[in-house]
C-alpha cells in the first residue's frame, strides 16, 4: 500500500473513531458495543477482522478463527484494507440515507460480506482453499450473500441490501459497481463454461440475472429483474426478459 493510501486510510479510521466517540457520548448504553467494535482497535484492519469474526462465527471459538484468518490476510496484503476503505466510502457516496461511515461499517451486511469475500479470495490464491470455501459458506448461511473465492471484484463496490446476491467463480467485476439484492451473476449451462465480465461504474438492479460469456460495458445499467445472456455495450441500459437495450450512446436493439 502506498504512503498516500496509508494516509487516506488513517484519515478514514480517525473519522470512524470520531463518529464512534460522538455516538458513545449521546448513547452510553449503545456505547459499550461501539467501544468493543471500534474504539478498542488501533486501526481499520483490526476492527474489520474482529467484525468479520463476530458476524461469521457462531461461537467464541469460531469467531476467533475467522478473525485470525482475516488478520493474517490483512497483514500480508494491506491493499485489502485500501479496497475496504474505498468500499466504505462508496456506500456514503451512493446512498443518500447515509451521513457517516460508522453505520455502514457496523450494520450493513453487504459491506461485511464483501470484506469477508476479500479475505476468502486471498486465501484461495494462497493455497488455503478449504478455508476460503468456509468463508463463502458461512457468509452465505449468515449473511445470505454467496461470492465464490475465485471471483474477481474491484474496489468502491456497493452491495446494497445484499440479500440473495450470488456471484460465481471466475466472474470479473470492475470498480465502482453497485449491485442490489437478489442478483445472480455466473456461468450459463453452455460449454465451454465462461463467466460474465462486468465493467466499471455499472449499476445492477434488484433481481437481475447475468449469465454466461457476456461483457457488461462501463457505465451500463441493468434494470430490475432483467435477464442478460448477451453483451451490453458501454453506457446502455438493459431491461426485460430477454434483455433489450435502451438509452445507448449509439444504435443498439438487443442484449
Amino acid at each position: 500500500m502506498t504512503a498516500a493510501a496509508t494516509a487516506t486510510n488513517d484519515r478514514l479510521w480517525q473519522q470512524i473513531r470520531d463518529e464512534a466517540r460522538r455516538a458513545v457520548a449521546s448513547d452510553p448504553v449503545f456505547g459499550k458495543s461501539l467501544a468493543e467494535a471500534v474504539l478498542a482497535h488501533d486501526g481499520l484492519a483490526a476492527a474489520l477482522a474482529d467484525l468479520i469474526g463476530r458476524r461469521l462465527g457462531g461461537n467464541v471459538a469460531e469467531q476467533a478463527r475467522f478473525a485470525a484468518f482475516s488478520r493474517d490476510a490483512f497483514r500480508h496484503s494491506p491493499e485489502l484494507i485500501e479496497a475496504s476503505g474505498r468500499d466504505l466510502q462508496a456506500i456514503v457516496r451512493s446512498d443518500p440515507a447515509i451521513a457517516g461511515l460508522l453505520a455502514p461499517l457496523l450494520h450493513f451486511k453487504g459491506y461485511v460480506a464483501l470484506q469477508a469475500w476479500r479475505v476468502s479470495n486471498w486465501l484461495w490464491h494462497h493455497d488455503q482453499r478449504d478455508a476460503a470455501l468456509l468463508f463463502q459458506n458461512e457468509a452465505s448461511n449468515v449473511l445470505q450473500v454467496s461470492i465464490h473465492p475465485a471471483a474477481s471484484i474491484g474496489s468502491a463496490v456497493y452491495l446494497d441490501h445484499a440479500t440473495g446476491v450470488v456471484i460465481g467463480a471466475d466472474v470479473v467485476i470492475g470498480d465502482e459497481v453497485t449491485i442490489l439484492q437478489n442478483v445472480s451473476i455466473g456461468r450459463s449451462n453452455e460449454l465451454p463454461p465462461r463467466s460474465p465480465r462486468i465493467g466499471r461504474n455499472v449499476f445492477i438492479g434488484a433481481g437481475a440475472t447475468i449469465l454466461g460469456d457476456v461483457r457488461i460495458g462501463d457505465f451500463a445499467k441493468i434494470g430490475a429483474d432483467t435477464v442478460v445472456t448477451s453483451d451490453v455495450p458501454a453506457g446502455c441500459t438493459a431491461i426485460g426478459n430477454p434483455a433489450r437495450l435502451a438509452n445507448c450512446p449509439g444504435p443498439a436493439s438487443a442484449a
